[in-house]
């Protein structure tokens, strides 16, 4: 089975109620989400809004698990905390699925919407044009997995 055969099947879950936990890979959500390492806890996106992971269809070409920026209508913009640069483009009915919270390699729960992680998150949102030099310090501190 291919990626996006295993991700539509656990949408469809999702939208029957079942919380589907993922694995994911890559440094596109670095430092909250660590690919290769890490899996995240999708459930239903009743409601969602700036500042949310969310999985969701973008472009009319793939699936990401991403940070929603803003949402203006019926238009969502989404971008990886471990990115740089680019986001991804998508509408309110192509988010999927709300990340409510990450498991490490050894099963312990880190919810994404702590008062202490949203402070984070906004604060790295707020630190994107020196995203480049954090993140480097990062990946060489942390000797974090290399993008696959």
């Amino acid at each position: 089975m291919d990626d996006k055969t295993i991700i539509e099947e656990a949408i469809r879950l999702v939208d029957d109620g079942v919380y589907v936990t993922l694995p994911v890979n890559g440094t596109s959500m670095l430092p909250f989400i660590i690919g290769g390492r890490e899996r995240v806890v999708l459930g239903q996106p009743t409601s969602f809004a700036v500042g949310d992971v969310v999985l969701a269809w973008v472009d009319g070409c793939r699936y990401v698990v991403h940070r929603i920026l803003s949402i203006n209508g019926d238009q969502v913009v989404l971008m990886g905390d471990g990115n740089i640069r680019g986001v991804e483009h998508c509408l309110r009915q192509d988010v999927k699925a709300r990340v409510s919270h990450v498991l490490d390699e050894k099963g312990r729960r880190y919810d994404l919407y702590t008062p202490w992680r949203v402070y984070a998150s906004r604060l790295w949102t707020a630190l994107r044009p020196f995203r480049r030099y954090l993140l480097f310090i990062i990946k060489r501190v942390k000797k974090y997995p290399k993008k696959i």
